[in-house]
């Protein structure tokens, strides 16, 4: 779950962007859904690849992705991040670990990747044969996390694969099945919790 955390803040963090860098009406489009306060709500792939070592993970679940949070449905642990917020209730245990979100070592934040991750990127827009859009995003910034993202999307103009490289050629993609923007609700960025669970504060600690 922490890795597919890592990739999901990427999508979900900078939502600015510089003006007059290309024509992308699709790209547009999905950050004016974000930026409306719509959630977009799938099934959902995680696969994440070690360029160094080889090294392979995988975890899927449901996923429910917002302006600036998101929250991971997994089989035996829910997610949810609101920004500054990382809350994770783990049931085979039944224990809730609350910490400080830091964006900077999240690899999976959608919300960053599919609202443009920030102005160092350049971002290009291809309609495929079938109506979809292949968007990519690439940066020659040496401090940025990723140098590439290449974002789906269907004829809907929802998003069904990312594709990122990080700095060192780590790969990592998500895929999307049964995805659909809906209205906010105030309860999705909600984790029901036993009472009896064991609950740890990590932000205590820090202090």
């Amino acid at each position: 779950m922490k890795q597919t955390t890592v990739i999901l803040t990427i999508i979900l963090s900078s939502v600015f962007w510089m003006d007059g860098l290309a024509q992308t009406p699709r790209f547009d489009q999905l950050k004016e859904s974000f930026e409306e306060g719509r959630i977009f709500e799938a099934e959902f792939s995680h696969f994440y690849r070690d360029a160094f070592t080889g090294e392979e993970q995988q975890s899927e679940g449901k996923i429910w992705i917002g302006k600036k949070k998101y929250r991971i449905e997994g089989d035996t642990q829910s997610m949810v991040v609101d920004g500054e917020i990382s809350t994770v209730y783990d049931q085979s245990r039944n224990r809730v670990i609350v910490s400080e979100y830091i964006e900077e070592e999240d690899d999976f934040a959608p919300s960053r990747m599919l609202q443009g991750v920030d102005e160092s990127f350049s971002v290009e827009e291809e309609v495929n044969d079938d109506g979809g859009v292949e968007i990519t995003l690439t940066s020659d910034d040496p401090y940025t996390v990723f140098q590439n993202v290449t974002i789906m999307l269907n004829s809907d103009g929802d998003p069904v694969r990312i594709v990122a490289i990080d700095q060192v050629d780590n790969e990592l993609i998500t895929s999307f099945e049964e995805g659909f923007f809906t209205t906010a609700d105030s309860e999705i960025f909600e984790l029901e919790v036993p009472d009896d669970a064991e609950r740890i504060d990590l932000r205590q600690e820090a202090e």
